[in-house]
């Protein structure tokens, strides 16, 4: 689920959420993102030393071993739902933790398209994301081995909005500045209690192409 969002924010106006803590912008000069896919690079954010600060990194985190088996390239995972995994829990830490910025969010729909997912109260969200520095893997095979700064985001129940597109799941989305504080510092046990859907009736959805 959840194979395809839109990020078309401006660096300026994520930096400004954070205020007064300083946010390192080293984006560069990012475009909007209408179309976000798994393997694409996009912005997330993150601690770092005296505050914040905006990264590119790659969509998809490593595959658990076991799904590898016989396969020459790990294409990455783009959803975590299992939080207790031992795959995942060593990435559980605030130091692997990151927010990642989006605009709305796709779910296919069963006839064709996609049903697009937007906050109804216009606030800027972010899904909890998890992001694992330098990792090196073979993505594709025509690019060899690569090392790149990997990222996912959890996944949870659905709800009302979501449930009739998609019944089993919907991203984690946080909305609220303390919501984004307590996932990026808290002690494990207290940022996954953020893991859960969005109240019924936070989500808008647009028919979409």
């Amino acid at each position: 689920m959840c194979n395809l969002y839109s990020n078309t924010t401006a660096q300026e106006a994520m930096r400004r959420l954070f205020a007064p803590l300083p946010v390192i912008d080293r984006l560069g000069n990012l475009p909007p993102l209408p179309e976000v896919y798994p393997d694409y690079m996009a912005p997330i954010l993150r601690a770092c030393a005296g505050g914040r600060e905006l990264v590119m990194a790659r969509w998809g985190l490593p595959t658990p071993p076991h799904y590898l088996a016989g396969k020459k390239t790990d294409r990455g995972v783009t959803n975590v739902r299992n939080t207790g995994s031992s795959h995942w829990r060593r990435w559980l830490g605030p130091e692997n933790r990151c927010l990642v910025p989006f605009d709305a969010f796709a779910e296919p729909r069963a006839g064709g398209g996609n049903a697009w997912f937007r906050l109804a109260d216009g606030r800027p969200g972010f899904f909890a994301g998890l992001h694992v520095p330098g990792w090196t893997s073979v993505r594709k095979l025509k690019d060899g081995a690569t090392t790149d700064d990997l990222f996912a985001f959890l996944t949870t129940e659905a709800n009302a909005d979501v449930r009739p597109i998609h019944p089993k799941a919907m991203p984690v989305i946080l909305t609220r500045p303390e919501e984004w504080e307590t996932w990026l510092t808290a002690p494990a046990p207290v940022a996954l209690r953020l893991q859960r859907p969005l109240a019924d009736g936070a989500l808008l959805t647009d028919q979409g192409a």
